[in-house]
């Protein structure tokens, strides 16, 4: 698991390593989106999303939040989130993860510690299984994230929302009706055992 407070690792080397991974991924990435756009296809990132509670598969909102999907698709692809748990659930409200670190204060962005919001006024938190950013305020992002339970109106243009649970939100459902404690953190972890990505073509 990589530590997050001071950069990706405590290591020198494992972190110049890390950060090379992350550039070549990059650029691997954008070049792919870039090609299907130039022949008039439309790309879907999917992410299947496996936990101790099962599995669940989201699909990145590639052309509205195009920095914050090629954040998250990136960090899915160099495991940054094996092993991570979901530190933060409240019924009727979110689940949050992201944060390798467990603490909620962790994370860290393939663009540094924090990049800058994408609100776009076509995507609203309408109900669950939506994707958003978790921030500390306007242009906070690095990595950490939630998913919806319910409609949050309260919370369109305040976060960035990125993708949407597109297959089996009774993996949600299971992660969100677990024992927490009165600061919502669950009894027993749950965790993100593993991520997959896939950019499927239309």
């Amino acid at each position: 698991m990589f530590t997050l407070c001071k950069g990706y690792s405590d290591d020198e080397e494992e972190e110049t390593n890390l950060i090379n991974t992350i550039s070549e991924k990059k650029k691997s990435l954008e070049e792919k989106i870039s090609y299907y756009k130039l022949k008039g296809k439309v790309e879907r990132g999917h992410i299947t999303i496996y936990t101790n509670l099962g599995e669940f598969e989201i699909e990145l909102y590639w052309y509205h939040s195009p920095k914050t999907c090629l954040n998250f698709y990136t960090l899915c692809e160099i495991g940054y989130y094996d092993n991570s748990i979901f530190h933060r659930v409240i019924p009727d409200y979110i689940i949050q993860g992201g944060d390798p670190t467990g603490t909620g204060k962790g994370g860290k962005s393939i663009y540094g510690e924090y990049f800058e919001d994408e609100i776009n006024k076509e995507l609203k938190h309408t109900g669950a299984g939506i994707l958003s950013m978790s921030n500390n305020g306007p242009n906070t992002n690095s990595s950490q994230f939630f998913i919806t339970l319910c409609p949050l109106p309260h919370l369109d243009g305040k976060h960035t929302i990125f993708a949407r649970v597109s297959k089996n939100m009774t993996c949600i459902e299971n992660i969100a009706s677990v024992q927490t404690t009165a600061t919502n953190k669950p009894i027993f972890d749950v965790k993100i055992l593993r991520t997959s990505t896939a950019v499927k073509v239309d």
